[in-house]
């Protein structure tokens, strides 16, 4: 082992040794510690305690912008606490999709010298109360202080992702217990009626009487360590395991019913704690009946075992709910095949994905994940009558499967075998009764590929072929919508001695709607110039228009050489006329460069800020006036204020300020301060500080920062979407 590798494993046992202690301090049953890479946009599970890999397997990655509670903590840099299941299915429903049981949650960011190095997940049994205690919370911030040092000075967050599988940890009380061999207990389960096992807090059996096994239909020494729905496959149905889940999340008894091939009845009921799980198993009489929460299962005889490091049949109904409800959320192509890798290749335990289509008569790679990408480079942009089968699949529609490369070089018979991968399944990607593109997943190890196998990597490919086409359908509409946004605003502004002027636009994070922002700047003379800036109501074509009709007014007006006043109310008489059943808001401002003034009109819009060559900053209120729109006679009042050399003026649209339970005269404030901070002889600078602000808007925004330089500096103009 080299010192290095030995390094590693001291700073892994570290981690996982502190894990253990922050999880038993706490109070909690089960913890997963996540660790977040340098410069990386997603967090990595690195290891959990007292629950099987295979439930974890949807989030071994989490992406920062996932609604995942990890991710939110993360982000917002708190302690997220969800108290029970109506409040998962209420903040997390694609959580509680997948996790439908009862259970308390909390997580919360691991930090370390200001910089964000993880998070941790902490679950509670269903009787928890729904709130965490006073004591619960200091243990969990003082756990994250502990872990964030840690894993700060560990060293693991220096590659992309962490190496491995995420480590499996008992529960903090099992840990560094030996197992004792109790004659007498065991004596005493023996003389009881049926029998009994035990499975561990990662679902495999600890302990199995021999009534048990003969009960199973199996021999005790196989089945000691091994899970059961792999030793036993008859065992492997969606039933058994989502009560199987719920004992465990839970930690409530439940029982179920299941058919031991070919034809005996069973009865489990099982007894879960902290450190695992106990099971009772009888014969059953199928008239009796069960109690309240209990289930069913008619399993069925024949059933292939599951390859080693992919999920059952029940796991795969898991992953096909899980990626269907993370698919709803994707947006644009790439989405679409950043989330298909994300949870397809862990879930079943693929190496390497690609997702192919039909471009312009030619097959382009759309997306890719564990290829090389020189090898990549040989496959994308092949002419559609290329002998491959990646075409062939997307032609036929129909999936094919090859479990050696002998048998893929049989059927393609030019094939040569570029990397390492043993088997590979070629899926089609179907949407609306089309292949829209299809999907390669290629693996390490040889795969049969059992036919429940295939029917679920089938299954699994549709949802992606039809979220594939939602994203497809997406990024046409949002660049047609976006280019005309972008036709409506100025291309250049104006440039002007003695001024510097920086412009952002920024569409909201999430949807495709245009939006109705906009700003302009109008040069009037050589010594005065108008700046501009509004939002129309509504974000779509009509929105769109009318603040293309509405800048126009203003800039017409402006030229023209109306007062700021005059040009608020002539454009307001004539939204007013258009009767457009909308309303706009509009800041606009007249500079004088050689007076060293300004005049301001405000139409309802969030109110500028200036800041002095002395660094003072000054929120500029100017009297209110009414949206445009509303009432066609309306009056809009101007305000006067110095512009000296080396002052900075920040007009902006509300997406800037405006968030969720966040008072608007705080957000302004808030804004005003990092006015204050900025660099004022850098407004591109400036800009994109404000702009980081706003990291994801829930509206457009739109910028304009003007810096009034010396009279006889040249002007200058940035700008950005």
């Amino acid at each position: 082992m080299s010192q290095k590798q030995g390094t590693t494993d001291v700073a892994q046992e570290a981690v996982d040794t502190l894990l253990l202690d922050v999880v038993r301090d706490c109070g909690a049953s089960r913890g997963l510690l996540y660790v977040l890479p340098k410069d990386g946009d997603a967090l990595w599970l690195v290891a959990l305690t007292g629950t099987p890999r295979e439930m974890a397997v949807p989030w071994t990655r989490v992406g920062l912008a996932d609604a995942v509670p990890v991710a939110d903590a993360v982000r917002a840099g708190r302690l997220v606490w969800v108290g029970d299941m109506e409040e998962m299915a209420r903040l997390y429903p694609r959580t509680s999709l997948v996790l439908p049981y009862a259970f308390a949650l909390a997580a919360a960011p691991l930090t370390a010298r200001n910089a964000v190095v993880g998070g941790l997940v902490l679950l509670w049994p269903a009787a928890h109360p729904p709130r965490l205690s006073g004591a619960e919370r200091a243990a969990v911030e003082a756990g994250c202080r502990r872990l964030g040092r840690l894993l700060h000075g560990a060293g693991v967050r220096d590659s992309a992702r962490p190496p491995g599988e995420p480590r499996t940890l008992p529960h903090p009380a099992r840990a560094g217990a030996a197992p004792g061999e109790g004659g007498e207990a065991a004596a005493f389960i023996a003389r009881l009626p049926g029998g009994a096992c035990a499975l561990d807090d990662t679902g495999r059996f600890t302990f199995v009487t021999p009534e048990a096994a003969r009960l199973l239909g199996a021999d005790a020494d196989s089945l000691l360590g091994a899970l059961p729905w792999e030793a036993l496959p008859w065992m492997d149905v969606a039933e058994i395991e989502d009560r199987y889940r719920s004992a465990v999340v839970s930690e409530r008894p439940t029982t179920f019913r299941a058919v031991r091939p070919p034809d005996t009845p069973l009865a489990f009921a099982l007894y879960p704690d902290a450190s695992g799980m106990s099971v009772r198993i009888t014969r059953s009489d199928p008239r009796d009946e069960l109690p309240p929460g209990s289930a069913t299962s008619a399993a069925v005889a024949g059933t292939a075992e599951p390859a080693a490091g992919r999920p059952g049949r029940a796991g795969f109904l898991y992953h096909l709910m899980h990626l269907a409800a993370t698919l709803t959320e994707a947006v644009g192509v790439q989405d679409v095949v950043d989330q298909a890798a994300d949870q397809l290749m862990p879930a079943l335990g693929a190496t390497a994905m690609a997702v192919h289509a039909s471009r312009e008569g030619r097959l382009r790679i759309l997306g890719y994940r564990g290829y090389d990408a020189e090898l990549i480079k040989r496959f994308d942009n092949l002419p559609l009558t290329a002998d491959i089968p990646a075409l062939r699949v997307m032609e036929s529609g129909s999936p094919l499967f090859f479990a050696r490369f002998d048998e893929l070089r049989r059927m393609y018979p030019g094939t040569v075998q570029l990397d390492d991968k043993a088997s590979w399944a070629f899926l089609p990607l179907i949407a609306s009764g089309r292949a829209v593109g299809s999907l390669v997943l290629a693996y390490d190890r040889p795969q049969h590929f059992a036919p429940p196998e295939r029917a679920a990597l089938v299954a699994l490919a549709g949802l992606v072929g039809q979220a594939l086409e939602r994203g497809r359908l997406y990024d046409t509409q949002f660049a047609v919508a976006h280019q005309l946004q972008a036709a409506l605003l100025p291309r250049h502004l104006p440039s002007l001695p003695g001024l510097r002027v920086t412009a952002r636009y920024r569409p909201a994070g999430h949807g495709m709607e245009v939006g109705g922002d906009f700003y302009d700047l109008i040069r009037l003379t050589d010594s005065t110039v108008a700046a501009a800036i509004g939002d129309v109501q509504g974000h779509d074509i009509d929105a769109a228009a009318l603040m293309g009709q509405v800048r126009t007014a203003v800039h017409g007006h402006a030229a023209a050489g109306a007062s700021p006043g005059d040009v608020l109310g002539r454009t307001n008489r004539l939204l007013a006329d258009l009767e457009a059943g909308r309303f706009a808001s509009c800041l606009y401002v007249h500079m004088d460069l050689a007076r060293q003034a300004a005049c301001l009109a405000s139409a309802g819009h969030p109110p500028a800020v200036l800041r002095y060559s002395d660094g003072r900053t000054e929120v500029l209120r100017a009297p209110p006036g009414l949206l445009l729109g509303i009432e066609r006679e309306a009056d809009y009042p101007a305000v006067e204020f110095p512009l000296e050399p080396g002052c900075v003026l920040v007009l902006y649209t509300d997406g800037l300020v405006e968030r969720p339970g966040v008072d608007l005269d705080d957000a302004i404030a808030a804004l005003t301060e990092l006015v204050a901070r900025a660099d004022p002889t850098d407004p591109d600078a400036m800009a994109d500080a404000l702009i980081r602000h706003a990291s994801d808007p829930a509206d457009d925004l739109a910028l304009l920062i003007l810096h009034v330089t010396a009279p006889d500096e040249p002007g200058h103009e940035s700008s950005k979407p």
